[in-house]
């Protein structure tokens, strides 16, 4: 009996690590950084992704010093060759302005993940 205590938290210990989610782990441009216009926008994860559940929409919020209504950029998001960035390419050189990136990701062990972060371009 004394054995069956000390087992059962060793498995309660290994299912806890088990059950982790995708963590955002760097972005490019930083979070609240400025910048002159990026080609493109990466976000590594903690996690390889599915490609086909993940992905991440540019907003315009802000432009000639004023705010407006979030208008999404043209571009496409995709999984890059190491599984675990997900990189956002605006079909266009990005203007100055405010920017939010929204972003959506599953992990191959299937837990998902949501966020979003703003940045500037000048």
């Amino acid at each position: 009996m004394r054995f069956v205590i000390p087992a059962a938290l060793a498995l309660v210990g290994l299912a806890s690590g088990a059950d982790a989610h995708p963590k955002l782990v760097s972005a490019t441009p930083a979070p609240n950084a400025t910048v002159t216009a990026p080609g493109r926008i990466e976000l590594q994860f903690s996690e390889k992704l599915m490609p086909k559940f993940s992905g991440a929409d540019l907003m315009i919020t802000a432009h000639g010093g004023k705010s407006h209504a979030p208008m999404k950029v043209a571009g496409t998001a995709t999984v890059g060759a190491d599984g675990r960035t997900l990189v956002v390419a605006p079909k266009s050189p990005l203007g100055a302005g405010r920017y939010s990136v929204a972003w959506h990701v599953v992990s191959v062990d299937t837990h998902r993940a949501v966020g979003n972060y703003a940045f500037a371009v000048k």
